[in-house]
């Protein structure tokens, strides 16, 4: 007998499909003359691209300030550099789904409304022409992988792959949780330089190497964290909570509140690396997230 999906627990691809009516949200979005730059990103265009993407004779009617002057004094012939268009740049959306992100005492867990907001950010990036790409961290050695790819078709595709990746997270719930360190590298080295990651996590068991591997991505792509938090995190009294898991495994959680004005630790650790982050309540659904996303705008 199949077993019956139930919402805030299972991830539901068809719900994350329909995300796509919210991310149209940005103010302006369709009366500006943007650059395409995906990551929810949006600027104005200016001109073409900045990376370079060859060197060739010159022709008439190209413009003398793309002149490749080693290469025109190299070979004693005019050289123009061409450029590739922003638009070409990567977004690389990264899912939490390991065991701690299995867990959530309001509407849904953290791992789904984590996966709530990387859709609707995917969704955003793809409409402005970006290519989407997505890695799905689990309790597994290997992770899931989509490579980026552009249009609405491959955001189907990576809502697909991260849809079947949380179900294989679910079944394997049981497992600690591996650093996250070794997964935020691998997804880094996945992106070209000027690509942009959004990792959508607890930060659970950030591992030894956390800080310094976003150190090292920074140089050459940008990050964004989406940080997703439980009303448990910060209104839990002190305090003992049994618990079980979906595959069996009790145990006990400890409860302490936050001071409603005292700073969250996590937020900060990641501010003092210089990562933006932007924290997603799990109790809230996508309606009242939505707007929170529109502040990647401003990220780059």
């Amino acid at each position: 007998m199949e077993a019956v999906a139930v919402p805030g627990v299972d991830l539901d691809a068809q719900a994350l499909i329909g995300l796509r009516r919210l991310t149209g949200r940005a103010p302006n979005l369709a009366t500006r003359k943007l650059a395409a730059r995906p990551g929810g990103v949006v600027t104005r265009r200016r001109g073409r691209g900045s990376e370079t993407d060859d060197v060739r004779l010159w022709i008439d009617g190209d413009d003398i300030r793309h002149i490749d002057k080693n290469t025109t004094a190299r070979t004693g012939e005019l050289h123009v550099r061409t450029f590739r268009d922003e638009r070409e740049r990567a977004v690389l959306l990264v899912a939490d789904f390991r065991p701690a992100m299995l867990f959530g005492t309001r509407r849904a867990f953290r791992s789904v409304a984590g996966a709530e907001a990387l859709a609707m950010v995917g969704w955003r990036a793809a409409a402005e022409g970006g290519r989407i790409g997505l890695l799905a961290i689990g309790a597994g050695d290997q992770p899931a992988f989509q490579r980026p790819k552009g249009g609405e078709r491959a955001m189907s595709a990576v809502i697909g792959v991260m849809a079947r990746a949380h179900a294989d997270a679910l079944a394997d719930v049981d497992r600690p949780d591996p650093p996250l360190d070794a997964a935020l590298e691998t997804a880094a080295g996945a992106l070209p330089r000027g690509g942009h990651l959004i990792l959508a996590t607890g930060l659970d068991e950030p591992g030894d190497r956390f800080d310094d591997v976003l150190r090292a991505a920074r140089s050459r792509i940008s990050i964004t964290v989406l940080l997703v938090a439980d009303a448990f995190e910060r209104e839990a009294p002190r305090g003992a909570y049994a618990f079980e898991t979906r595959g069996g495994r009790s145990g006990w959680l400890s409860g302490r509140r936050r001071p409603s004005d005292g700073e969250d630790p996590r937020r900060a650790r990641l501010v003092g690396l210089g990562v933006p982050a932007i924290t997603i309540e799990a109790s809230a659904g996508p309606e009242r997230v939505a707007p929170l996303l529109e502040r990647l705008d401003g990220l780059r």
